[in-house]
């Protein structure tokens, strides 16, 4: 049977290691809390006095810090770039209204895309930032605000509205805003003429829209009916390639 003793050397040991577990733990709460206060403060510079403002020292004297600070948190200033590029795409996601049933799919579409132009005009260094380098697209919070633009996409080819491929329609949505912000920003102020972003929205919903649903009926059964009506017309598959795949439009289409 352990002595006292013993049972109290234990009970020290316990104590001391959840003593130091609670300070690693407040220790990596001050290190994340510091490395926000770093990154709101270098936004902060590249809004009022534009990318060249932000030098590690500028930016350490904003956050109340010595230099050597940013380099341990960021190892560089394209460290800290890069997180305040992540900063502005978490921003973005978070102000983005996401409809999972809406009443108009193709308004439902211009609102996404004025949403995105929008944040750009509004924040245009941190914009520009955030697009400068291609490898920006690996950013977390970009890949979310992907995904829910995919989810548009796909209410749109559900619903009988989507003109192209699904993928191919999500890069000329992207891209379009994209254009549009960095072109809106590289031309002089006398020369921004609204008609330009108008413009630019509805060509994209003309490219990558149907006016009218191409199926009526949502859901599978509509959307075989609908390829079985055209299929005669085609003349990619062959003769027992086109009875196959109309036998499995009439076992979709006849579950609606």
């Amino acid at each position: 049977m352990p002595s006292r003793s013993r049972a109290r050397v234990g009970a020290a040991a316990v104590d001391s290691d959840s003593d130091s577990d609670s300070g690693s733990d407040s220790a990596a709460v001050g290190r994340g809390q510091t490395r926000q206060r770093v990154i709101e403060a270098a936004a902060d510079l590249l809004a009022r006095e534009g990318r060249d403002a932000v030098t590690t020292r500028a930016v350490a004297v904003a956050a109340g810090l010595q230099p050597p600070a940013i380099y341990r948190l960021f190892g560089d200033k394209e460290g800290l770039l890069e997180a305040v590029a992540e900063h502005g795409f978490a921003t973005f996601l978070a102000a983005k209204h996401v409809d999972p049933d809406p009443q108009d799919l193709i308004e439902d579409l211009r609102d996404g895309w004025d949403l995105a132009v929008e944040f750009g005009l509004a924040n245009p260094a941190l914009y520009t930032l955030m697009y400068s380098e291609p490898t920006r697209a690996t950013s977390p919070a970009f890949r979310a605000g992907m995904e829910i633009l995919m989810g548009r996409v796909r209410r749109l080819a559900a619903g009988g509205r989507l003109r192209v491929d699904e993928e191919l329609a999500a890069t000329l949505i992207h891209a379009t805003a994209r254009g549009a912000v960095l072109t809106w920003l590289s031309l002089p102020e006398d020369r921004r003429n609204p008609a330009l972003l108008t413009t630019l929205r509805e060509s994209m919903v003309a490219a990558v829209t149907n006016q009218k649903p191409a199926v009526q009926d949502t859901g599978p059964a509509g959307a075989a009916r609908a390829l079985r009506a055209t299929l005669p017309e085609q003349t990619t598959l062959s003769g027992a390639e086109q009875h196959l795949l109309r036998e499995w439009l009439d076992r979709l289409a006849s579950e609606g």
